[in-house]
């Protein structure tokens, strides 16, 4: 018997390495297309090459220089305005952070992926929901009725904990009774957070963020990490301080302690959205992530759009002028456009070298400008679903108990038919949040293709192992250097920022970044606010 239950072992392990040589052979002939969205662009500036002067003039009413939420909410407010004199500069990718891409008709996302059900207090992004249709009835009530079709439907989340796959984000099986209590605890907290109100008689959290209490009591929060508030409240459990620290890198692209504790705390208690016809915390999602929803708010403001980057912004007697370049086949070209006003719909860290004396307006570039954490996120087309191991089944977002990946989402996970569609797009992504930023920047430049896939698909690795390879068609690698801005303690007394918030006259401000995190609920409220100053 001892001798029959080694020979099955040896068998299995030769077979093990059999595999594993196959799959390190079938990964070393896929080839990553590697994209860096705004790389050349920013390079070309940064090597300050000479740039022709204007091929042409091209006059509007409002220029809105940018193309992603801020940038596209703004200009479908203005529609709603009646404002229908207006021209949109792309800047260096179509849709910022919310862009996607497709093989074939197979979408996926290459930034954002999903959005919470928007609570009361977000009714600018209630409004942009009813228009589109996507909430059905009852738009502005505490439980509107949405579409169901972009309602994210079980199994929603898994986690891959000790070998197999638990329901849910938070470790569970096999931890010990005090640490269960902890999350408890934790859970309690986050629900009294939630309905708690400051001295001003405003919610302590919530979106828009300016809308936030401003008593000091809960400002306070600001100046220390997420870490530190733990500590400081007896939390000790290694999963809850695990998943605390995989949800700062999920949003932030940063560690819990280098993330600001109201920042880190706002990420629970500001996402209380419900519908009539889902869960409470239930999220809305494509399968091209947020694309398909900014492609909605495109066609419903009817904005005409250009393509290439604003490399200058300045006022001049009758409104502003804008210089802006794009590369034809490789070969720089300028054009400039004048308008009543514009909306810079830019990362400040852009527009702290676009707009002519920005210092102007109370923003100093040297201490305002925040950091920026890098981002990648690999698109894996395949040929068949891999074999799963023990546990919860294959869910929308299914992520790995270890750092630096975030797991990985399914694209076809909202595409409900009898049996699965035989090919699926496994959407990886990864914060580099265990390097320095400046550090992670100059690898993602400098690492070879393989380098990337590496990390790439660490996670699907460790979920599937070497079988991973052979289900394989094609790789597609988006990283973004300067992905978002981080909320380290103190971002929220960024005087500069304030400053850019409060500006109102010929240029006007808009982007996430101006509430110093990168969500769809803020980049959609700055839009919706410089398009309201515009308009006047």
């Amino acid at each position: 018997m001892l001798r029959r239950s080694f020979l099955v072992w040896g068998g299995m392990a030769g077979l093990a390495a059999a595999g594993s040589v196959a799959g390190f052979q079938r990964w070393q002939e896929i080839t990553p297309v590697l994209h860096y969205p705004g790389r050349d662009e920013g390079h070309y500036l940064r090597d300050r090459k000479a740039l022709p002067p204007p091929s042409e003039v091209i006059t509007t009413d409002i220029a809105i220089l940018g193309s992603g939420v801020a940038g596209l909410t703004a200009a479908w407010k203005l529609n709603q305005l009646g404002r229908t004199d207006m021209l949109m500069i792309d800047g260096p990718q179509a849709y910022g952070n919310a862009a996607g891409g497709a093989f074939g008709d197979l979408e996926y996302p290459t930034g954002a992926h999903y959005l919470p059900l928007p609570s009361p207090e977000s009714v600018h992004v209630r409004e942009i929901l009813a228009d589109l249709g996507i909430i059905e009835k009852d738009a502005f009530g505490d439980k509107p009725y949405y579409d169901e079709r972009f309602l994210l439907h079980a199994p929603e989340e898994r986690l891959l904990h000790d070998g197999h796959w638990q329901e849910g984000f938070m470790p569970t099986e096999g931890v010990p009774q005090w640490e269960l209590d902890e999350h408890t605890r934790f859970f309690k907290e986050v629900e009294r957070l939630r309905q708690l109100h400051g001295s001003d008689g405003r919610r302590v959290f919530v979106f828009p963020t300016v809308m936030s209490s401003e008593d000091p009591a809960w400002t306070a929060l600001d100046r220390i990490t997420l870490k530190v508030w733990l500590e400081q409240n007896g939390y000790r459990s290694p999963t809850l301080h695990w998943y605390l620290n995989y949800c700062c890198r999920d949003d932030y692209g940063t560690r819990y302690d280098q993330v600001s504790a109201w920042a880190g705390l706002h990420y629970y208690c500001s996402r209380w959205g419900k519908a009539a016809n889902a869960n409470d915390g239930t999220w809305l999602t494509w399968p091209g992530g947020l694309q398909p929803l900014v492609r909605g708010m495109e066609r419903s403001s009817g904005i005409k759009r250009r393509a290439g980057t604003c490399i200058s912004l300045k006022k001049t007697a009758t409104g502003v002028e804008a210089l802006c370049f794009r590369f034809d086949a490789g070969k720089p070209t300028t054009y400039l456009v004048r308008a009543r006003k514009a909306i810079c719909a830019m990362p400040t860290y852009v527009a702290a070298r676009v707009v002519e004396n920005i210092a102007g307006y109370g923003f100093d570039p040297a201490r305002h400008i925040p950091e920026y954490a890098p981002w990648m996120v690999a698109n894996f087309l395949l040929k068949r679903f891999p074999d799963e191991l023990p546990g919860q089944p294959l869910s929308w977002d299914n992520v790995v108990y270890s750092e630096p990946g975030l797991g990985f989402v399914v694209s076809t996970h909202q595409d409900i038919r009898v049996r699965p569609p035989e090919k699926t797009v496994f959407s990886s992504y990864v914060a580099l949040s265990d390097r320095k930023a400046v550090n992670a920047r100059r690898w993602m430049v400098a690492a070879s293709p393989q380098e990337l896939l590496a990390l790439a698909c660490a996670d699907l690795k460790a979920a599937y192992g070497t079988q991973f390879a052979s289900c394989v068609e094609r790789v597609d690698i988006t990283l973004r250097g300067h992905a978002m801005s981080v909320p380290w303690p103190n971002f929220r007394s960024n005087a500069g920022m304030k400053a850019l918030r409060e500006a109102d006259g010929s240029i006007l401000f808009a982007h996430a970044d101006l509430s110093g995190f990168s969500v769809f609920e803020e980049a959609a409220w700055w839009g919706y606010r410089a398009a309201t100053l515009a308009a006047k």
